[in-house]
């Protein structure tokens, strides 16, 4: 039985990869602006950081082609230009937070990538744990595994 259900679960995430997992791509790009704008500024390297980090995705490559996730990540950074877009970028980051942990720590790693380009900033450290705390992961034992790597 536990053959079958391992089947059955590689199959429905493949299944998902193909079709596009919109909750998922929701919140790896609102994590990712919210870290972006996290200084006020909007760096070149940050976004393809972004895009980069989305494209390692196994799911979000497949579903997703480059021009959506940029398209959905310039959203998600219109968003993040105010406070109540920034609490809307945290829902959908929340959105997933019942998911399997290593889908959650994906989005939190994606995010760190983004904030790691010129060192993390103070500001960038609290937008990491506001996107932590919406994903339910441990931010420090993430950014630790993440140098260690």
């Amino acid at each position: 039985m536990g053959v079958f259900q391992d089947f059955i679960g590689r199959f429905n995430q493949t299944m998902t990869a193909y079709i596009g997992d919109r909750p998922l791509m929701e919140a790896a790009v609102s994590a990712a602006a919210n870290v972006i704008l996290a200084d006020y500024e909007i760096d070149e390297e940050e976004i393809e950081a972004a895009l980069a980090g989305m494209r390692a995705n196994p799911i979000l490559e497949k579903g997703y082609d480059t021009l959506k996730l940029e398209a959905e990540l310039f959203e998600g950074i219109a968003r993040a230009r105010t406070r109540a877009g920034r609490a809307e970028n945290l829902r959908f980051v929340s959105a997933i937070a019942a998911r399997e942990s290593i889908q959650r720590m994906s989005v939190f790693l994606i995010a760190a990538d983004v904030a790691d380009q010129a060192g993390i900033s103070a500001v960038e450290h609290t937008a990491l744990a506001e996107i932590a705390a919406a994903l339910g992961v441990d931010k420090d034992a993430l950014l630790g595994s993440a140098a260690g790597a």
